[in-house]
C-alpha cells in the first residue's frame, strides 16, 4: 500500500498563538484590566478650533473593547476652570453617566499615544484616584508636569525630574490626558467644598484651575501619579511645533 503524501500545513497543530502561550496571555490581560468595567466619558473644553494633527491623534487612540465609551463630549468657550467644573457636575448629577468608572480628561492641544488610555487604566490600579500622561509646558524652556513630591515638606508644586518607564507619584499633574475615577468624587471628595476647579490670582495665591484642585483634594487623601511610559505631545496650534 503506497504511503499518502499529506501536505505538512495539515499536520499542524494550530491552536493559535495565545493559546500556544496562554500563561502569558493570561497575565497580560490581567495587568491590562481588559475584563474590568472600563467605561469611560472622555470630555474636552475647548476654544472652538481643533486642528487636524490633534483630530488625527485622537482617532488612533486605542479604546476597550465591548466597553461603554461616551465621547469626546465638548465644552465650549468657557473659562477652563469654569468648563471643568461644569462638565464633572453634569456627569455626577446624571443617574446613567454617574455610574461610569472613569472620565477621561484630553485637551485639545494634546496628543496622546495610540497605547496612552490602554496604559492609564492599568496604572490607576495602582492605588491612585487620578493619573495622566507625561507632557511638558510650551516653549524651550518646558517643565515637565509632574509637579510636587509628596514625601518633602512643605508640601508644594515644584516639577519633579521625570524619571523613565514608571509610575511617578505626586502632587499635582496637568488635566492634559488624566483618567479620573469617578467614585472617587462620590466619596473621597464628597465633602470638599466646591468649585473644584478654579482659577485664582490673588496678591498671594496663584493656582491654576488643576493645581488648585489637587491642593484642595490633597486635605481628603487625594492620590495622583503620572505614568512617564505614556509620553503627550503638547502642540503650540500657532507655530506647529510639537512640545
Amino acid at each position: 500500500m503506497s504511503e499518502i503524501n499529506i501536505p505538512k500545513e495539515f499536520l499542524q497543530n494550530d491552536v493559535g498563538y495565545h493559546n500556544g502561550n496562554i500563561d502569558s496571555a493570561t497575565e497580560r490581560l490581567i495587568k491590562g484590566n481588559t475584563y474590568k468595567d472600563l467605561s469611560t466619558i472622555w470630555v474636552t473644553p475647548t476654544r472652538g478650533v481643533l486642528k487636524p494633527r490633534v483630530v488625527s491623534s485622537w482617532i488612533g487612540l486605542m479604546r476597550p473593547m465591548n466597553q461603554p465609551f461616551i465621547g469626546p463630549l465638548f465644552i465650549e468657550q468657557d473659562e477652563v476652570g469654569i468648563a471643568y467644573q461644569k462638565i464633572f457636575d453634569m456627569i455626577l448629577d446624571n443617574p446613567e453617566l454617574s455610574k461610569f468608572k472613569y472620565i477621561l480628561s484630553v485637551e485639545e492641544d494634546n496628543l496622546p499615544p495610540q497605547d496612552g488610555l490602554m496604559k492609564l487604566y492599568e496604572s490607576i490600579e495602582k492605588g491612585y484616584d487620578c493619573v495622566a500622561g507625561l507632557y511638558w509646558t510650551k516653549g524651550e524652556t518646558g517643565q515637565p508636569m509632574i509637579y510636587g513630591n509628596p514625601d518633602v515638606m512643605p508640601r508644594n508644586f515644584v516639577p519633579q525630574i521625570p524619571k523613565s518607564e514608571t509610575l511617578q507619584h505626586c502632587n499635582g499633574l496637568g488635566m492634559g490626558f488624566n483618567l479620573w475615577r469617578i467614585e472617587s468624587f462620590q466619596n473621597k471628595l464628597k465633602d470638599m467644598p466646591k468649585p473644584w476647579f478654579k482659577t485664582v490670582q490673588e496678591n498671594n495665591k496663584q493656582f491654576t484651575q488643576d493645581l488648585w484642585f489637587y491642593n484642595e483634594a490633597a486635605k481628603y487623601g487625594y492620590k495622583v501619579a503620572c505614568d512617564t511610559r505614556i509620553r503627550v505631545g503638547h502642540l503650540d496650534v500657532n507655530s506647529g511645533m510639537v512640545w
